[in-house]
């Protein structure tokens, strides 16, 4: 699970410079990214690129506001690494297939052509989606502070780079990468990273 089976270019090298070099290439130029770092069948870099961008998060958040960690064991500290842990090695993965998981589902759907009523061939593989789906929540790894307007911002930017994405690999047409994108963004990053609440808690939703 942490083994690349390619080295394309564009930011998929081994190790913490890899993942540096990864984040920095996909905030910056995404379509470069999207079009030479997602490789079929090469989901590892992905969920490890995933796990960092959660724990990263996660670390933002519980240094910014203590008071969320909850009493696990009988210092702060200690709780919250117990906290970042559970997040990176459990939830981060399980999150990441399930909004890959929607989003394929999502792509079946965007991909039926009214006429014949089946999916269109023409389109990345269900590894390519788990990887775009992680790649593209880059900009998540600085929402961790419980500010509204920093989280929003974030969540649009990794919905922008998922859309961005799913053009890309998937080779879709405007409406098609909205219908495709759209609910695993709202899933992942809306949900998954309280993108939503923040925007609840700013507007008084």
């Amino acid at each position: 699970m942490t083994s690349w089976t390619t080295d394309p270019e564009g930011g998929r090298a081994r190790g913490p410079r890899g993942l540096t070099r990864a984040w920095i290439e996909v905030l910056v130029r995404p379509r470069r990214f999207f079009t030479n770092g997602v490789g079929p069948g090469d989901q590892a870099p992905g969920l490890t690129f995933a796990a960092v961008v959660a724990a990263a998060y996660t670390i933002g958040w519980v240094l910014a506001d203590p008071g969320i960690v909850p009493a696990i064991a009988e210092s702060v500290a200690l709780s919250a690494v117990v906290v970042v842990l559970v997040v990176t090695a459990l939830a981060a993965p399980v999150g990441l297939h399930l909004t890959a998981a929607v989003a394929t589902v999502s792509l079946i759907v965007a991909s039926i052509d009214v006429g014949d009523r089946s999916p269109s061939r023409d389109r990345g593989g269900v590894s390519e989606t788990v990887q775009l789906v992680a790649y593209a929540s880059a900009p998540m790894a600085l929402a961790g502070p419980p500010i509204p307007a920093l989280r929003i911002a974030c969540g649009v930017y990794a919905g922008l780079l998922l859309c961005l994405g799913v053009s890309v690999v998937h080779r879709t047409t405007p409406i098609r990468t909205l219908i495709a994108a759209a609910p695993p963004a709202v899933l992942g990053y809306g949900v998954g990273y309280r993108v939503v609440a923040a925007a609840r808690g700013l507007f008084g939703g």
